[in-house]
């Protein structure tokens, strides 16, 4: 595996676990790092790529997204919102220390990031078979 590759490998594992810790901590975004986990998964390693998809607690995330080929506004609208009261909510009052408040912060604003401008908006209409 060449270096370049392996760093793919290494920032895909941080960001799905980042994206698995979204699972259980409020107001830290689930879906745009396990996405972002299969863009370098993809471009790295299919090996890993077809096991983070075929995963039966992470992967119904991405391919939920495959099928509609990104998200509807109003999804992005909701999913963004809830995120940052979450944030809110965490910072003020279970996080002491501000090391831990700035972090979660930043990663809001990444995962915020993501949703706006790396996932597409598709229309509510656009067909979701298969």
């Amino acid at each position: 595996m060449n270096l370049t590759k392996a760093l793919l490998v290494f920032l895909g594992s941080v960001s799905l676990c980042i994206g698995i810790a979204g699972i259980f901590i409020p107001g830290l975004p689930t879906t745009p790092f396990l996405l972002l986990t299969a863009g370098l998964y993809v471009r790295s390693s299919d090996r890993l790529y077809e096991r983070l998809i075929s995963d039966r607690y992470v992967g119904h995330y991405i391919s939920d997204y495959r099928k509609r080929k990104g998200m509807t506004l109003k999804s992005k609208i909701i999913s963004i919102s809830v995120m940052w009261v979450m944030i809110t909510v965490s910072c003020t009052f279970f996080l002491e220390l501000l090391p831990g408040r700035i972090l979660v912060v930043m990663l809001g604003l990444t995962g915020t990031f993501v949703m706006s401008f790396v996932v597409p908006t598709v229309n509510k209409t656009e067909n979701i078979d298969n």
